[in-house]
């Protein structure tokens, strides 16, 4: 993989860079469409092509290590094959996914041991082993096993933690280092900062995942209920540290405005779940504001859902999908994933054209009110 670093506006830690690999070119910043078991939900890969305009999705490894399983994926030569995905992907190791189970996994030095929440099965993820699930599935970009903190945590907690998750790194990291790509491309390996919302523990972190020398780095463990403004503090702190020739991903995060507020602090790389979530449940991002479209005041509202949404799908009348949403028909899903993934990832593309053009910071500052207000 190789990342470019483009441009960095003047005023603000923005930045417009391009990364390659083996199955495509990502201009950044980036918004990466969640497809956590091998498919976005509602959203075809042509979709995703041709409305949505992404060639880069992130895809779990708990997920698909459970099911279909590994010996499918080998089978199949790797998740691009098996799931006709000629793009990018990007896998987590699995870790959020895991530590989530708190009452049904048991954490060791050695790894974590968990029940598959499918059929109550005993499993262990190591470090070495997600690496090994992670070859297999033949992501572009593979992450590192972590433990994610809760919030909040106390800062001995989150200590030992994130030495854990050092620890860990080391061992996959090694891994990684003495194995090679089983499908004829390179894959990347991406360290994750720890540290809860400690700052001299995210500056320490951050400077030991630094020392590998990786392709790429992640800064984990934030969004899960923190204030906003300790997660763009610590985002701040750890992107102060971070290799400036290295992509740095954001992972979990967020709104379109956490996102507008992220790439002003130097993110590259982002990946959430909220456009197709939400969209399941009715709620759709604009570029005038939020709008929830089970709401009775659209019911005889017949203009777009969104006049400047980049997608066709976001030209059917708030009535109609009102009236799809509310009679619990699929297609109301459908056209709400696809208006709010094409409107993230074209959020994320006009940021790279403002940084490109030097007008980054002031549109941020005008666009933003906009996108937090409710219609």
């Amino acid at each position: 993989m190789e990342f470019t670093l483009e441009a960095c506006d003047k005023h603000t830690g923005a930045r417009a860079g391009m990364i390659t690999t083996g199955h495509g070119r990502i201009p950044t910043p980036v918004f990466m469409p969640v497809g956590t078991g091998g498919t976005v939900k509602a959203v075809s890969n042509q979709m995703l092509w041709g409305e949505v305009g992404t060639g880069i999705l992130l895809a779990n490894t708990y997920h698909l290590y459970l099911r279909p399983g590994m010996d499918v994926l080998s089978e199949a030569g790797g998740l691009h094959g098996f799931m006709d995905w000629d793009g990018v992907l990007l896998t987590d190791s699995g870790g959020y996914q895991v530590f989530s189970l708190a009452n049904n996994r048991k954490l060791r030095e050695e790894g974590v041991v968990f029940q598959s929440h499918i059929d109550g099965s005993r499993h262990m993820f190591t470090p070495e082993g997600v690496v090994g699930i992670q070859r297999t599935i033949g992501s572009d970009i593979m992450m590192a096993l972590d433990e994610c903190t809760p919030y909040p945590v106390s800062e001995k907690d989150a200590r030992k933690s994130m030495e854990l998750t050092h620890r860990w790194l080391l061992r996959g990291w090694e891994k990684f280092r003495n194995t090679s790509p089983l499908y004829g491309y390179s894959q990347s390996f991406f360290p994750i900062v720890q540290g809860s919302v400690f700052p001299e523990l995210r500056k320490e972190s951050a400077e030991f995942v630094a020392g590998l020398e990786a392709e790429g780095y992640a800064i984990g463990g934030l969004s899960v209920g923190e204030p906003v403004e300790e997660m763009y503090r610590m985002t701040e702190r750890v992107n102060a540290i971070l290799p400036a020739g290295k992509p740095r991903y954001l992972m979990g995060v967020g709104t379109p405005a956490n996102l507008l507020e992220s790439v002003a602090r130097g993110v590259d790389m982002f990946d959430c779940v909220m456009p197709t979530r939400n969209a399941r449940n009715g709620m759709l991002f604009t570029s005038e504001g939020m709008i929830h479209i089970r709401n009775k005041k659209w019911q005889h509202d017949f203009s777009p859902i969104d006049p400047a949404g980049p997608t066709s799908y976001s030209r059917y009348s708030k009535a109609y999908l009102r009236h799809l949403a509310v009679s619990n028909e699929i297609m109301a899903s459908v056209i709400a994933s696809v208006h709010n993934l094409g409107f993230y990832v074209h959020l994320l593309q006009e940021c790279r054209e403002r940084i490109l053009d030097g007008s980054f910071g002031k549109w941020k500052e005008q666009i933003i009110p906009k996108l937090m207000r409710k219609l």
